[in-house]
């Protein structure tokens, strides 16, 4: 694929570019399990979604978009920050934040990353430099600013954010960029460009299938490659990581991918005929676990019984953290005027008794500005 784009992608036919070699054991270790152990997770909570409606919120699902997060897994140092959109789950993982905690925000349940009242599309955890949002640009300002003040401080850390191709129709994106690009901010944009904004391809959208293009006019570093390979997803991150860390700048990542899921929720939306049945079933031949699979018994490493035990283990996690959400209280009585605003304002109460009401009325005076 000499141009990388959805359809030279499908043109193509499937992925047979997946290299291991060299690899430690370790890494394609960690990469497998990275992708299994979030396959699983979404796997085991869209089967309990509407068991007695324990979970409480909307769910964005990331069937077939396991590579990247995996990768990151493996990156991410403790004091990095991470903001995701709302398809956020694999990002959280990728943290290290505890599944448990995500199982219970879910669940709406105190215990929950946020006590059980933001759910899956607000799931945040200062404590791991986590933050998601539903606001469908909101994670690419916020990793800007996180940037300045880490270059600000002389810190070596780095953000990242992770978002669709949708998030670039908003013109958030361009000015973080632009001010990125100027300052030289340590920021990594990870785009998983998966063709669809809800029910809308990206065709119909936008003029052409070329954000990399679009960005690099920027000044910005880019790397555009199939984001179904975990191995090349590893290996970009790392340089991207790595240049940011050392002060090269910012960097943009554009992964071809596709969810096999909805949009939103456990049922298919498919019955609303926006995607071709043979582009699914395209995308679905070149599942990152499948091809990873497939490359690992090719060269006879990490075999069956390995693998076995490691999914064994996975699912053990996964009902530790099922039983958990559902052993955890609900929450009491929530202040809902607390949870918006802060009744607590000294900077404000220092200099409010410097006037009187008197001073803001409709006698008070209009101030008129100066012709130029």
């Amino acid at each position: 694929m000499e141009t990388i784009t959805h359809a030279a992608i499908r043109q193509s036919g499937r992925y047979s570019r997946l290299k291991i070699e060299g690899l430690s054991m370790e890494l394609l270790r960690g990469l497998y399990r990275g992708m299994v152990r979030l396959r699983r997770c979404e796997e085991a909570l869209m089967v309990q979604y509407r068991v007695a409606d324990e979970i409480r919120c909307p769910v964005h699902f990331t069937i077939g978009q396991e590579a990247v997060p995996a990768a990151l897994g493996l990156l991410l140092r403790k004091d990095d920050f991470l903001y995701s959109h709302h398809r956020c789950h694999g990002y959280f993982l990728a943290k290290d934040a505890p599944m448990g905690a995500l199982f219970a925000e879910l669940f709406g349940r105190t215990t929950g990353a946020n006590g059980g009242l933001a759910g899956s599309q607000e799931i945040s955890m200062p404590s791991h430099n986590f933050f998601s949002g539903a606001i469908l640009s909101g994670a690419l300002s916020l990793a800007a600013g996180s940037a300045f003040a880490f270059q600000y401080k002389g810190d070596d850390r780095v953000a990242l954010a992770g978002f669709g191709e949708a998030a670039t129709e908003e013109g958030i994106f361009w000015e973080a960029l632009s001010y990125a690009s100027v300052r030289k901010l340590p920021l990594v944009y990870i785009c998983e460009n998966n063709l669809y904004s809800m029910y809308s391809a990206q065709v119909n959208r936008q003029p052409a299938d070329d954000l990399s293009k679009r960005v690099q006019a920027f000044g910005v570093r880019t790397f555009t490659l199939f984001g179904n390979d975990p191995v090349a997803a590893y290996e970009a991150l790392r340089e991207a990581i790595e240049y940011a860390r050392k002060g090269g700048g910012p960097c943009f990542l554009e992964f071809y991918t596709y969810r096999i899921n909805a949009h939103v929720g456990p049922e298919s939306d498919d019955y609303i005929n926006y995607r071709p049945a043979d582009e699914i079933e395209f995308w679905k031949s070149n599942d990152p676990i499948a091809l990873f699979e497939e490359r690992l018994d090719h060269a006879g490493l990490l075999g069956r019984s390995e693998r076995e035990l490691i999914v064994a283990e996975i699912d053990e996690e996964i009902d530790e953290a099922f039983q958990f959400a559902r052993n955890s209280p609900m929450p009491a009585d929530v202040d809902l005027e607390a949870l918006s605003r802060s009744c607590e304002s000294p900077f404000a109460e220092r200099h409010l008794p410097l006037s009187s009401v008197g001073d803001f009325d409709e006698t008070q005076p209009v101030a008129v500005l100066a012709p130029y």
